[in-house]
């Protein structure tokens, strides 16, 4: 599928020195992955989302929320990076400073090669203590089908940032200090209505940033933005690549 750049675009970003992108669930879903809600099918489908990823959700039932993320884990095992998630790290290699803050908590932008990378939401491959909020390497799945268990005794849980909790605050600082210095951001497969990450394009677009979005659905960003794609990030972010480096 060719999709058509302005050749104004493909020339600011081929003369970028400090680029941020901001991706959300529509790049992944590129590749299988479906959204939190949409993953709510089945047994699943019965469950108020404010039962299955809130702190005192899996205070109150530990074992029902272990159990949901360890199916969403099942679930990326089957899916791969796919082309948008392949443009964003040649568009890494060829700019002096990049960064690339996700909303999304697959490890599909590393497993393509994003190195310099934030994950704002966490990362469901990774757990961590309950309790102490550290970050557990080794663990194994108990026969009583619980969450296993961190050595201070508390259960371990997913380390993804949970309804009614903050964005991890390291990586947080470092997206809002890219935005407020970057000269072009591109906004890919978010509908940019979840804060703080949401605010990342304003803030980037007054700092002076061109901003660019691209999404096949109007977002309420769009009317700010410098330049819109109405195409999937598979197929704009490709076709972005090629244009500022035929």
């Amino acid at each position: 599928m060719s999709f058509a750049i302005a050749p104004a675009l493909a020339a600011m970003l081929r003369a970028a020195r400090n680029v941020l992108v901001l991706t959300g669930a529509g790049v992944s879903a590129e590749s299988g992955v479906p959204t939190f809600r949409d993953a709510q099918t089945g047994l699943w489908a019965q469950f108020d989302p404010l039962e299955l990823a809130t702190p005192r959700a899996f205070a109150r039932n530990p074992r029902l929320v272990w159990d949901w993320y360890a199916w969403r884990r099942e679930l990326l095992a089957t899916v791969a990076p796919n082309a948008g998630h392949h443009a964003l790290v040649a568009i890494e290699r060829r700019v002096p400073r990049f960064l690339l803050a996700t909303q999304n908590v697959d490890g599909l932008h590393a497993a393509a090669g994003s190195r310099a990378l934030v994950e704002l939401h966490g990362n469901l491959a990774r757990v961590i203590c309950s309790r102490e909020h550290t970050l557990v390497s080794t663990w194994a799945e108990p026969a009583d089908g619980m969450p296993p268990r961190c050595a201070c005794g508390a259960w371990l849980r997913p380390d993804v940032v949970w309804f009614e909790e903050n964005l991890p605050p390291q990586a947080l600082a470092e997206a809002q200090r890219a935005a407020e210095e970057c000269d072009l951001m591109l906004v890919a497969g978010t509908a940019a209505e979840v804060y703080p990450a949401a605010a990342l394009p304003l803030a980037a677009r007054r700092a002076g940033a061109c901003v660019v979005e691209i999404n096949p659905q109007p977002t309420p960003l769009s009317g700010d933005m410098d330049f819109v794609l109405r195409a999937p990030s598979g197929v704009a972010l490709p076709a972005l690549v090629a244009a500022a480096w035929p």
